[in-house]
Order: structure tokens, then C-alpha cells, then sequence
């Protein structure tokens, strides 16, 4: 499919949201947009079927739908539509190779139904070789931006500040491709980008010293070892030296660095709530530990209200 964004449907209002995020995203991008929904036959006719059609009549019912609402609210953007016999897992992979991105909705909160019935969702975003991006029902495109004062027409939504994107950083391996997509984000959003970086400090009992931990230098002050107190500017310092070639490549981005410790799913969850956008790396597939997302994505897919970007990197 020869697009940039592409958006898997399935008729539910997570999928509906996702489709209008995704045209959005499309615009901003100067690209187009393809809608597909991935069915399959099942060896008795689903309950969802009326007795008077088919699978297959109801799948394009169900794509019809999307596409129609989405030219509505956006008649100048190239919409392409697809449908796809397949399972939907394997679907949507197959249509996710080709793009550079894809949408999907979101129930999140543990709840049952759309893409999370059976872990679709997950299984896309574990395997998946493209970015993936998770949207949640309701979403509009007054969310992505600040609240607009008193007044403001809904015509004028846009012209009002974007929220700013959060990136979930990890220092110990490389994440190129996670980084660049959040400034990415932020730098076509006109935007701040708030890069939020957790660390554990592991509690290790000292040992008995052998000898004092507080020694004479022979001129000046005695020297005291605080090995722990050095943690919090070692990843500070380490953060900014991730980030300083980005800072470089996308001068106009205004980027804030927080580093702390702490969880990193609760964090981000806190560093999320009034975001645009939550951008999270995930390691490319590890066929020793098998197909997973981690704890940390897992988490915010679940638990993050604003759209979750999860970028697969090496």
C-alpha cells in the first residue's frame, strides 16, 4: 500500500478514533492515508452477521463506515481503502511492512473487546517492524492540543498550541529510532518534548570497611566515599550526552530532561497525563525470550490515556 500511515479498523470506536488520529497524523505528514480491515471467515457465520449477508458484507460495511466518516471531517486527504482476508494478527502485520506507520485502536484498563480481545494489539506491537501507535476512543483532535480559551471557534482548534510529546528513554542500549521519532513528533507539532529518563538504585548491604571510610588527605579537609550520590548525576550527565546530537539535528524542538528514580511505568503514566503524545522503545524481537513487549509498554498501553507510540529499535 503505497502510503505513508495506514490505520486498521475493526468497527468499534477505539478503531473509529484510531482512523481519525491517523488522518491527522497523515496531514501533518503531507501524505496519504490507507484504511484497511482485516477479516476472516469463520466455519459458522459470526453472531455479529445478520442471517440476510455475509462475513464479507459486513466487513465492507464496517470499512465503508470508517472511510466515510473520515473524508467527512478531512475532504482533502487521499484515503485509500483495503480489505484484507486474513487473520488479523498476521493481517496486520503484513499490512504494517510496508508503511511507516501504523494505527490502532485502544481499550486499555484491562477492558475486553476491539484489538485487545486475545492480545491482537500486543501480538501487533511485539512483532510488529514499523512503529505502531495506540489510540483510545474519544479522542479528537481538540485533545492533541492545549485547552482553547473562551471563544475560540472550532474551526480555530488547530491554530492553538499542541501538547507537548513524551519520550520514555532508555541509556543502556541504543534507541535511535524511538528518540527521532519523538522530536520528529514534536518538531511537525511545533511542540515541546519532555524526555523522561527512570533508574533503580539496587540496595546492596555494605560491607564491615576494612578500613575508615573517612581518611586524612595530608592538606585540606577529610575525604568521605558516597559512591551512591554520584547515581543520580551519572544518569543525568549520560542523558544529556544521549540527547545532545538530537538537540542538534532538531534545533527548533524545545527539549526538558527529567531524570529520576523511581518506576518507570508510573513515571511515564504521571509525565503522560496532560500529553499529546507518549512515544516508548521496543527491543526487536528475541527468539530466545520469544515475542513480548515488556513491562514498561505493557503498562502505559494499559494505563496511558493520551496515544502511545512504540517504536521497535535494535
Amino acid at each position: 500500500m503505497p502510503h505513508d500511515i495506514v490505520v486498521g479498523i475493526d468497527g468499534s470506536a477505539e478503531g473509529l478514533a484510531a482512523a481519525h488520529w491517523a488522518a491527522q497524523e497523515a496531514q501533518r505528514r503531507g501524505t496519504g492515508l490507507g484504511v484497511v480491515h482485516v477479516w476472516h471467515r469463520h466455519p459458522r457465520p459470526a453472531p455479529y452477521v445478520p442471517l440476510d449477508s455475509t462475513e464479507r458484507d459486513r466487513a465492507e460495511q464496517v470499512l465503508d463506515e470508517a472511510v466515510r466518516s473520515v473524508r467527512a471531517a478531512h475532504p482533502e486527504l487521499r484515503i485509500t481503502d483495503r480489505l484484507v482476508c486474513d487473520a488479523t494478527v498476521s493481517g496486520l502485520l503484513k499490512v504494517a511492512a510496508g508503511t511507516d506507520l501504523l494505527v490502532l485502536g485502544s481499550r486499555g484498563f484491562g477492558a475486553l473487546g476491539g484489538f485487545l480481545t486475545g492480545s491482537v494489539s500486543q501480538r501487533v506491537v511485539s512483532r510488529s517492524t514499523r512503529p505502531v501507535v495506540l489510540v483510545r476512543a474519544g479522542r479528537s483532535a481538540a485533545d492533541e492540543h492545549l485547552p482553547a480559551t473562551d471563544g475560540v471557534a472550532p474551526e480555530e482548534i488547530p491554530e492553538t498550541p499542541y501538547r507537548q510529546v513524551v519520550l520514555g528513554l532508555q541509556t543502556d542500549r541504543p534507541c535511535d529510532e524511538p528518540i527521532e521519532f519523538a522530536f520528529d513528533a514534536a518538531r511537525r507539532r511545533g511542540t515541546g518534548l519532555a524526555v523522561v529518563h527512570t533508574f533503580r538504585t539496587a540496595f546492596r548491604p555494605a560491607p564491615a570497611p576494612s578500613v575508615p571510610l573517612v581518611s586524612a588527605a595530608p592538606e585540606g579537609p577529610p575525604l568521605v566515599s558516597r559512591p551512591r550520590a554520584q547515581a543520580p548525576a551519572d544518569q543525568e550527565r549520560t542523558v544529556t550526552a544521549v540527547l545532545r546530537p538530537w538537540r542538534e539535528k532538531y534545533p527548533t524542538v524545545r527539549v526538558t530532561e527529567t531524570v529520576t528514580e523511581g518506576r518507570a511505568a508510573v513515571v511515564l503514566a504521571q509525565a503522560a497525563r496532560d500529553a499529546g503524545l507518549l512515544v516508548v522503545g521496543r527491543r526487536g524481537i528475541d527468539h530466545q525470550v520469544g515475542v513480548h513487549v515488556g513491562p514498561v509498554t505493557h503498562a502505559v498501553l494499559h494505563h496511558v490515556g493520551c496515544p502511545v507510540a512504540v517504536v521497535p529499535h535494535d
